[in-house]
């Protein structure tokens, strides 16, 4: 209420002031804003003082914390990486070229650490990383390794991944048989394991082998043999028709016995046409290093010439008793000895005899064979003459003391090829008998022109005599009679052993 005693202006004053305190109370002491106040830009309101933050999740940051490590992991692995393949393809510690061998069956650790140490690589954990990382772990093959100084890392491996390892060879002559072809394998140092039994006659394809170190003897016979076996059905299915051999075993057999009757690479296709002209005849065989093998088996060498009761000897390889092809191969045929028999050349021959010049004459009839078989004992009669000369040169030159130690019995050895085998042939370990024993000599041909090494037999199934000869032991053996006939002959060697006389 106003006071009658106020004037107007002192109640207008205390009206503003209590409409003043009544907003203050009710709008916390605001105020209203004046004109100029109003015009004025509004200003962002104060964040409050002391007002609490909002807490961050824990799996944030562990996120946060795993994608630092991630990277700084990942630039970590790059420089690792490159740093890792530097060293891989840089050039090596090893100053001179060496050799690395790599036994069965170790690991890559083993290999890594011992490349280490041989000073051929510089970190074996990058190599060993490098094995893992091209995941050629079982890849890595064993042998004997030629490394070239400063080799690379990248050059070591790939080397061993692919095998390219020393390779040793061993030559494996045709017409060798099995036993001595193992016997061989068993004298080449390279070879590792023993042989546990010789193998198959003629089942092993003879050739210049190549291998690396480690490599047993039982592999190589393995491949040797698979090796023929290859050969022989590539070319079963192209030989000739109608030949008298029915199957690959008796194809291996007929090309043993031509291998070991010459070693004329010219010759073996007409030799071939020759025995297989007799098979289709019927007519037997009659070769002699058939009766050498059934003798003595694998050891292929008689030592001798062939007796007469051989020849009459009961045995399955007798090719002068049985008809057709022996049981087995007499030796391991080359392939050219197979090719003839599978291919003969096509001729009408049914007899050959030695020439003279380490080769043969061959004949479709006896009576053409029988002017070459005189022929060849000019030849012989003549050889005989100039042997017999040079013992009592020899002999003259001994007793006046001109002869030097040992000179009279290399002067006394005549220069009698092996009849059927050239005369710088080295492909036969053993004397080869490889005159045709159906060799026939004319009727009424008896006696010897060199005592004791050449007879005359009866008739086969009653045909003319045969000439049996062993040219591979007239050399020694007419040397030491005609020595031994010499008066005083230093050094002359026993006389040959005596033979039956002929009939």
């Amino acid at each position: 209420m106003s006071n009658h005693g106020d004037s107007p202006d002192q109640e207008f004053i205390r009206a503003a002031q209590a409409i003043s305190a009544a907003n203050d109370d009710l709008h916390d002491n605001a105020r209203p804003r004046s004109p100029a106040e109003v015009l004025e830009p509004a200003r962002a309101p104060e964040p409050p003082s002391g007002r609490r933050r909002r807490r961050t999740h824990p799996i944030f940051v562990l996120v946060n914390g795993l994608m630092s490590l991630l990277v700084i992991g990942l630039i970590g692995v790059g420089g690792l990486f490159y740093f890792a393949k530097q060293q891989f393809d840089k050039n090596g510690p090893l100053e001179h070229t060496t050799v690395f061998v790599i036994p069965k069956g170790e690991g890559v650790n083993a290999i890594a650490e011992r490349l280490e140490r041989e000073g051929i690589i510089s970190d074996r954990r990058i190599f060993v990383a490098s094995v893992i990382y091209f995941k050629v772990q079982e890849r890595l093959k064993a042998g004997e390794y030629e490394i070239r100084k400063r080799s690379s890392m990248r050059f070591v491996l790939d080397k061993l991944v692919e095998g390219r390892a020393v390779l040793y060879k061993v030559s494996i002559p045709e017409g060798l048989t099995s036993e001595q072809i193992v016997a061989r394998l068993n004298a080449h140092e390279m070879l590792k394991g023993e042989v546990s039994e010789i193998p198959p006659e003629g089942s092993m394809l003879p050739d210049t082998y190549k291998f690396s170190r480690g490599m047993t003897r039982q592999e190589l016979i393995d491949r040797m043999q698979a090796e023929q076996r290859k050969f022989v059905n590539r070319l079963w299915e192209k030989r000739q028709p109608g030949l008298p051999v029915k199957t690959p075993k008796e194809a291996i057999i007929l090309a043993s016995i031509v291998e070991k009757e010459t070693a004329r690479a010219d010759e073996r296709s007409r030799i071939a046409g020759v025995f297989v002209n007799r098979l289709r005849k019927g007519i037997r065989l009659q070769s002699d290093p058939t009766i050498i093998y059934g003798l003595v088996g694998g050891k292929a060498s008689l030592g001798r010439g062939i007796l007469k009761s051989e020849l009459e000897k009961p045995t399955p390889y007798n090719t002068y008793k049985i008809k057709g092809l022996t049981p087995t191969p007499i030796a391991n045929p080359g392939r050219a000895a197979i090719e003839a028999v599978l291919n003969p050349a096509d001729t009408k021959d049914l007899y050959f005899v030695a020439d003279g010049t380490g080769g043969h004459a061959f004949s479709p009839t006896l009576a053409k064979h029988n002017q070459n078989v005189s022929q060849w004992r000019k030849i012989e009669r003549e050889r005989r003459a100039k042997a017999k000369a040079e013992a009592k040169a020899a002999a003259e030159a001994g007793a006046s003391g001109q002869a030097t130690a040992g000179g009279p019995v290399a002067a006394a050895t005549p220069s009698l090829p092996v009849a059927g085998t050239a005369s710088n042939n080295s492909q036969f370990e053993q004397p080869v008998i490889s005159n045709l024993s159906a060799e026939t000599a004319p009727g009424g041909v008896s006696g010897s022109l060199i005592e004791g090494l050449t007879i005359s037999l009866p008739p086969p199934d009653g045909g003319v005599p045969l000439l049996m000869r062993s040219p591979a032991e007239a050399n020694a053996a007419a040397a030491s009679a005609l020595a031994v006939q010499s008066s005083g002959a230093a050094g002359a060697a026993p006389p040959p052993p005596k033979r039956k006389p002929a009939r």
